[in-house]
């Protein structure tokens, strides 16, 4: 090696690690940042498992990924105004705050990356304004964040104190000017912004997927990004996907390290170990007495192989596992609960470990209750635009409900006749299950991981 090669490599070593939010220890410990994810309204830990078995992929130790679980996961209506069940802006940024805190105690960095899907991004911005971040965070990845609103005029039947509002108190103050130049990021953190080009539900300029058909917005596609950040533009993808699809991973893996991911695909291990938390209707606060069962089933026909490989009552936390299992078999989850249909989960192979299996029973909704079965198809990580993907439910394409513009999330039918196996495919990945009579109380859900 000639002495400029070595000059060479020795800067690109630099740069690399310049780039990154703590530096080798003397030890030799992993240079990677921890990395603190960030759901969106509604959401779970469990929506970022993809993206977390890809960084995984590519070198990151699992101890250094943590998805949060906002106990209220929802926004407020008004968040000037108390709501049961949701919660405010500064509830959200405060309960990151102590999340951060408990990682860099943990692993001992001196700061972490942040990446955040939709309100996941409001509470990350507050938290570097308002919340002491700008001195623990190196990196914020904000994946479809509306910073300019959901909404950004005043709209009949919609609060003007939303955290959505554009034009309401939160978002006008954080994207007050910061500097000359007229940021709205605050320094010294390097901000990244991932949006789409047309295809977020949440940033479109009729109120259609607000329920304000024919309403101006305020608000366009451009409304994810911030003056003063790298934004980031992915043709098509819709809102979730800003956070969990491949190209979003290769983006942040990009912004995070200075060099492109080796591999977007998923890494598998020759055993996997999960476990996870069950969680109540719009929470992801424990559900105390809830019973969760593990079964292997056929891949064609959704039938179970055998007894069940795991069953715990969940305690207070509502935390169950560890079960391990191989990384090729098809799962049933079965979780019962009072209150609560008895919901048969089945889903993709695992080909990773996680610690964020999480699910949330379903309840019957009344206007189904005679049906001879209720089978869900739901795609948590992104949406169902028959405009775009190929995809079916039992039988039916587009599924029942599925509408272009990638909207829906989730798709409904209720088979008739005895119970028989149910199938859900997009876009090649496909999930057999069960169908299980109502009259019992028992629900299906087809989870798809991609």
């Amino acid at each position: 090696m000639t002495h400029l090669t070595r000059r060479l490599v020795l800067a690109a070593a630099v740069l690399l690690l310049s780039s990154c939010a703590t530096a080798p220890s003397p030890d030799g410990a992993d240079a990677r940042p921890p990395i603190v994810f960030v759901h969106g309204n509604g959401d779970s830990a469990a929506v970022w498992l993809t993206t977390m078995w890809r960084f995984e992929s590519n070198g990151w130790p699992r101890e250094r990924l943590h998805a949060i679980d906002m106990p209220l996961p929802t926004a407020r209506d008004d968040d000037t105004r108390e709501q049961p069940g949701r919660s405010s802006a500064a509830e959200h940024r405060d309960y990151l705050r102590a999340e951060v805190d408990k990682v860099l105690a943990r692993t001992g960095a001196r700061q972490v990356v942040l990446m955040g899907n939709s309100r996941g991004g409001n509470a990350i911005r507050n938290y570097i304004a308002h919340g002491g971040g700008d001195k623990t965070v190196s990196h914020a990845i904000l994946g479809g964040t509306p910073n300019h609103g959901v909404w950004a005029v005043p709209i009949e039947g919609l609060s003007d104190r939303s955290e959505f509002a554009g034009h309401g108190p939160f978002l006008s103050a954080l994207n007050a000017p910061k500097n000359a130049a007229g940021d709205e990021v605050t320094g010294p953190v390097r901000w990244m912004t991932v949006r789409s080009d047309g295809n977020d539900k949440f940033a479109q300029p009729d109120g259609l997927w607000i329920g304000k058909r024919g309403v101006a917005t305020g608000v366009t596609a451009a409304g994810p990004q911030l003056k003063g950040a790298t934004n980031v533009v992915i043709p098509r993808i819709d809102h979730r996907e800003t956070s969990f699809s491949p190209a979003a991973f290769e983006a942040a893996h990009r912004f995070i390290t200075g060099v492109a991911p080796a591999r977007s695909a998923i890494a598998p291990e020759p055993r996997v170990s999960l476990s996870g938390k069950v969680s109540g209707a719009g929470t992801n606060i424990g559900l105390a007495g809830a019973r969760i069962e593990v079964f292997t089933v056929d891949p064609r026909t959704g039938e179970r192989l055998g007894p069940a490989l795991y069953t715990a009552v969940v305690p207070a936390a509502g935390e169950w596992g560890p079960l391990v299992t191989d990384p090729q078999a098809r799962h049933e989850f079965v979780v019962s609960a009072p209150g609560y249909a008895t919901t048969h989960f089945y889903r993709s192979p695992f080909p990773r470990s996680t610690q964020v299996l999480h699910v949330r029973p379903e309840r019957v909704p009344e206007a189904d209750r005679a049906a001879p079965a209720l089978a869900v198809m739901t795609r948590p990580r992104g949406y169902l635009d028959p405009g775009r993907d190929t995809m079916a439910f039992d039988g039916q394409s587009p599924p029942p409900g599925a509408l272009p513009g990638a909207g829906v999330a989730v798709s409904r039918t209720k088979p008739a006749g005895p119970p028989r196996p149910l199938v859900a495919e997009f876009n090649g990945e496909r999930v057999v299950g069960r169908s299980w009579p109502l009259a019992d109380n028992h629900v299906t859900v087809l989870e798809l991981n991609h």
